[in-house]
């Protein structure tokens, strides 16, 4: 299964506040807040959502394309995702902006609070997947997942035309996209990923109800934080899937990122949306784990082992069969 991952490449800079976010809001002053929080740690990683979609897919042994537009610090980004099975070659490299920026403060509870500057993802608008389908056949899936909102609905369209099932992941973006644009984005997507905050977004900017977002895609997928995900097909039941114990919650960036990754994956072995919806829940949960979004490391056995506690013996056996990942550093 040839798979495509378009959206944005960034650098995430990752603050603790040794707090709660909540302590500092005052009830009734919420119309003029003004605060600053002194952070314990400060760590920059590698991340963007299309990367870490392409890094996970390539971590469990398969080899995505990625889509994106980047800047002139991206050589050794390059490498790295390379190394680990990510095909790079329809990248662009911005001239004179630097990649994007993700700047995230997570607090004791894992609350976020988070800003991102596009520098190249701004670019993203500049290209055409046409040329991209020529050079390298055309694709199983395209996943669009949060960029320069032009681009998103440019890939969107472009897929309709040329019969590219995609799976549209608006995630961040929705707050800056309109109605208009987040319905032209979504109709007749393959697979709508969303979270349930995301959900009632998309229903209160389109007006569409959420019988009618479904109506305009094939499948969904709703993510519910801990408490696992959704996978609404028509004319079938809703599959509900929970998560694997974490061994810690260390930083929940990425994670969202992460289950679409395994889920993704899931559908490139050909297996049931039951698998790849746990598929998807183990690989965030190994995320969650790690600082960073790129960071998690593990060898099959490990996987498998925490696959079967999580999901049983039977389940382990399919996803046995296929995964094989790759452990490089």
């Amino acid at each position: 299964m040839k798979i495509a991952c378009a959206g944005s490449v960034g650098r995430d800079h990752l603050m603790t506040f040794p707090g709660k976010f909540t302590d500092s809001l005052v009830a009734g002053s919420l119309d003029k807040v003004s605060l600053s929080f002194l952070v314990d740690g400060l760590d920059v990683r590698r991340g963007g959502t299309a990367a870490n979609i392409a890094f996970g897919i390539g971590a469990l042994g398969l080899n995505p394309y990625l889509i994106a537009a980047v800047g002139t610090d991206w050589a050794d980004y390059d490498s790295w995702l390379t190394r680990h099975g990510v095909d790079t070659s329809h990248v662009k490299i911005s001239k004179e902006l630097l990649t994007a920026s993700f700047m995230v403060t997570t607090d004791l509870e894992l609350n976020q609070i988070a800003s991102f500057f596009p520098g190249a993802m701004s670019e993203a608008r500049e290209i055409e997947l046409a040329p991209i389908v020529e050079k390298s056949g055309k694709f199983d899936l395209l996943i669009i997942s949060p960029d320069d909102p032009d681009a998103m609905i440019s890939h969107s369209q472009s897929a309709r035309e040329m019969g590219i099932p995609f799976a549209a992941d608006p995630s961040q973006q929705l707050a800056r996209m309109d109605g208009e644009a987040i319905k032209s984005l979504i109709e007749g997507a393959e697979y709508l990923f969303l979270n349930e905050y995301e959900l009632a977004l998309t229903i209160q900017k389109t007006g569409w109800s959420d019988a009618e977002i479904f109506s305009k895609v094939k499948k969904r997928v709703i993510t519910l934080g801990s408490q696992g995900s959704r996978i609404e097909e028509h004319g079938k039941e809703s599959i509900t899937v929970g998560t694997p114990k974490e061994i810690a919650k260390l930083d929940p960036t990425g994670v969202g990122d992460c289950y679409r990754a395994g889920f993704v994956s899931g559908l490139a072995w050909e297996l049931n949306h039951e698998r790849c919806a746990q598929i998807g829940s183990m690989l965030a949960t190994f995320c969650i784990e790690t600082k960073g979004t790129q960071e998690y490391r593990f060898t099959k056995s490990e996987f498998i082992e925490r696959f079967t506690k999580a999901y049983g013996e039977s389940a382990a056996a399919e996803v046995n069969e296929k995964i094989e990942p790759r452990l490089v550093g």
